[in-house]
């Protein structure tokens, strides 16, 4: 079922009043366009912005107009930034306890002066069918609604909501990252 547009006229539609604190550079958007709705207006900023008079935060009930919601929604998005990269790291712990099944495997390398070294090689599995593999299963879905939910947030070009996300990461990764185990091979070259 195809929309006809041939009627509608698109002249004249930017309908935001002169207080409004949006940046110039808007995309219009009808809510009438695709089945229903009253026609109201819509104005998605296209550019970064400071402001905190109507910004919808990710659903359309949740709308900032005051400072002080703005800085309520900046700690929000700040401890939800956070949470998010305590997150992938605890996910990586998790992941290091619940694996089983370690095999040693070991293989020839060339050595110095045309000697052969043997050089083994641990490999690690999970069980699917596992409570361990349901719990990250669970975990990483959640991750993922997090991380798209900051997008989102991103998306709105709010300054102060961009500075949120992006501060809260940085300092989510500060306080949780420092824990991860990081292992070095040094027979990588490519680094």
């Amino acid at each position: 079922m195809g929309m006809n547009h041939m009627g509608m006229n698109h002249m004249g539609m930017n309908h935001m009043d002169n207080n409004s604190t949006m940046p110039p550079h808007h995309h219009p958007t009808t809510s009438h366009s695709h089945g229903g709705g009253d026609g109201m207006m819509m104005m998605m900023p296209m550019t970064f912005y400071f402001g905190f008079n109507n910004v919808e935060l990710l659903f359309s009930g949740l709308v900032i107009n005051t400072p002080g919601e703005m800085a309520g929604a900046f700690v929000a998005v700040f401890l939800l930034a956070m949470f998010y990269e305590g997150l992938k790291i605890a996910r990586e712990g998790l992941l290091r306890k619940s694996q089983v099944s370690i095999r040693y495997n070991s293989m020839p390398v060339p050595g110095p002066n045309g000697t052969i070294l043997m050089e083994t090689h641990k490999t690690v599995g999970q069980q699917m069918l596992s409570f361990p593999h349901l719990l990250q299963t669970v975990l990483h879905v959640i991750q993922v609604v997090i991380s798209y939910f900051l997008m989102l947030i991103f998306m709105t070009y709010n300054g102060y909501l961009c500075i949120a996300v992006a501060a809260g990461a940085g300092t989510g990764y500060f306080l949780f990252s420092w824990k991860k185990a990081v292992v070095v091979d040094i027979t990588e070259h490519c680094h």
